[in-house]
């Protein structure tokens, strides 16, 4: 079956098709490298895929203005690319070689760049939340009109710290997006079996947060929901909730082979849903680009992966003194 069309776009703003195209197979092609050479074993320890939530961060991106900060956990990947930091730097840190963003030492699960206000990248579950919130807290003090967008997982809403995080970011008026990655399974639990309530966002009612579903495999719906709530703290107003329903095409992470949920299931949102499928449908369909167009940025993206591949293979060794450096005794 096609993949689902897209919200449409008027001519003039074919550009942002484009973009949005080129970002999300960027993350697609990405991933799907590092979990070959995790398969090859020259990525270690833990590693998780944001193949098939990729219209999540590129819509909010998008949304984003500069000096805005993010923040989020182990899917990180998709994240780093999106805000604009360099793939050659993030694939090195994957293979944890010298020239990563953080010196080869963090690996998939930790890695930052202020440049880009990129502020990880978070292994404990929900630990991401109230850091968030006090990134938030500081642009509220400078009064300087930046929002931070905090990403977590379905299966992190349940973390007793985003409650007392909500209270807090209610009562100071943080300008802070609590954004929810529901990609239906936390973990290996689906979401029915693990959330007691069926729509997540309503949780910040108790706090008088406002909120909302988006339908995560929109990459427009979700430009339009992250406009919509940047505005919303950019005006002093206090945080937001957005609900972003999405859905991961692979496990939890490249150790899970999946077996609570069918191979038909994943097959179906593949086919139906698939969120750059659905956007390159939409730029031939409106002829905002031809078949020609949209190979050339395949390739040009495909050189852009083999090369940050080649560069992490290329990329030095940490060495044993570096071990010493960064930390505080």
């Amino acid at each position: 079956m096609a993949a689902k069309k897209v919200t449409k776009k008027s001519t003039d703003e074919n550009h942002d098709l484009i973009k949005f195209y080129r970002d999300m197979l960027l993350i697609r092609r990405f991933e799907e490298k590092a979990g070959q050479l995790y398969g090859m074993g020259l990525i270690g320890g833990f590693c998780h895929l944001y193949i098939g939530q990729e219209a999540v961060v590129v819509g909010l991106e998008a949304a984003a203005r500069d000096g805005d900060k993010r923040i989020t956990s182990y899917r990180d990947h998709g994240h780093m690319l999106a805000c604009g930091m360099d793939p050659n730097g993030v694939m090195a840190e994957l293979t944890g070689r010298g020239g990563g963003y953080s010196k080869g030492k963090g690996g998939s699960m930790h890695m930052f760049s202020k440049e880009k206000n990129f502020y990880g990248g978070h292994g404990i579950v929900g630990a991401q939340v109230p850091l968030g919130a006090g990134l938030a807290f500081a642009d509220r003090y400078r009064e300087n009109n930046c929002v931070t967008f905090t990403y977590f997982g379905d299966g992190a809403a349940n973390q007793g710290q985003v409650y007392e995080t909500f209270n807090m970011a209610a009562l100071w008026k943080l300008p802070v997006i609590f954004v929810i990655e529901n990609n239906q399974y936390a973990m290996g639990t689906a979401q029915e079996r693990s959330t007691s309530s069926p729509e997540i966002y309503t949780r910040g009612e108790a706090f008088g947060i406002k909120g909302e579903a988006v339908d995560g495999m929109d990459v427009i719906a979700v430009k339009t929901a992250g406009d919509k709530a940047a505005d919303y703290c950019r005006a002093g107003k206090g945080p937001y909730i957005l609900e972003i329903k999405t859905y991961r095409y692979r496990g939890h992470s490249m150790s899970d082979p999946a077996k609570y949920r069918t191979r038909e299931e994943v097959q179906k949102m593949r086919a139906q849903r698939d969120p750059i499928e659905a956007v390159r449908t939409l730029l031939i369909s409106e002829k905002h680009a031809t078949d020609e167009e949209i190979k050339t940025i395949d390739k040009e993206i495909k050189e852009i992966i083999n090369a940050c591949a080649e560069y992490a293979k290329d990329s030095p060794e940490v060495s044993a003194e570096e071990l010493w450096t960064d930390i505080y005794a």
